[in-house]
């Protein structure tokens, strides 16, 4: 599978305003800064179509892409990182509800992709958050983020370890030099 093209779509503070689709949809989950803005540019190729920033927490809003392909299209929802971000309590926790209620009753909703940074020890808050997509029943898998900052070696040994903590598929990725593109693109593929 092969991306042809890639849009931008909505910003949506919740589900209620988010635009309503019938193509099968991805959720992007991971502490503030873990690269998922970033690995949508390096996936569709195009550097300007989600906003970065090396500032946690950025993202505020349910941000939805549609992904043309040489297969199907699909969505990509961009959710707000959980940990750290310059916010208050209130708003922290609005998040929350926003996000749980997206997850939980998003009808196109075909798998949780959740964002480890390969440079760190698997954070307290990751277990939570996957423990909690599991309590769910929420199908998800793990993309191993920023694997160009680690050896070879050291990628195999984070996707094993990786792997048994969440009993998981574990898919390295790296934006620098756009190794793994295609087989997290094959990978999607074959959940749709």
């Amino acid at each position: 599978m092969k991306i042809k093209k890639a849009t931008f779509l909505q910003s949506s503070p919740n589900l209620k305003l988010c635009v309503q689709t019938q193509l099968c949809e991805f959720a992007l989950l991971g502490r503030s800064n873990v690269g998922k803005s970033t690995f949508i540019n390096t996936l569709c190729n195009n550097k300007n179509l989600a906003k970065t920033s090396n500032t946690p927490g950025k993202t505020r809003l349910i941000n939805l892409f549609e992904i043309e392909t040489t297969s199907k299209p699909f969505m990509i929802a961009d959710l707000p990182g959980y940990g750290y971000a310059k916010v208050s309590k209130v708003e922290q926790a609005q998040w929350q509800k926003n996000l749980e209620e997206y997850l939980l009753k998003r009808e196109n909703l075909k798998s949780c992709i959740q964002f480890i940074d390969a440079r760190h020890d698997v954070q307290k808050n990751d277990f939570q958050m996957h423990e909690w997509l599991t309590v769910n029943k929420l199908k998800c898998f793990i993309i191993l983020s920023k694997c160009d900052y680690i050896s070879r070696n050291e990628i195999s040994k984070k996707i094993a370890q990786i792997s048994k903590y969440f009993s998981t598929d574990v898919i390295p990725f790296s934006s620098k030099n756009r190794f793994y593109v295609d087989d997290t693109l094959n990978y999607l593929e074959n959940l749709m």
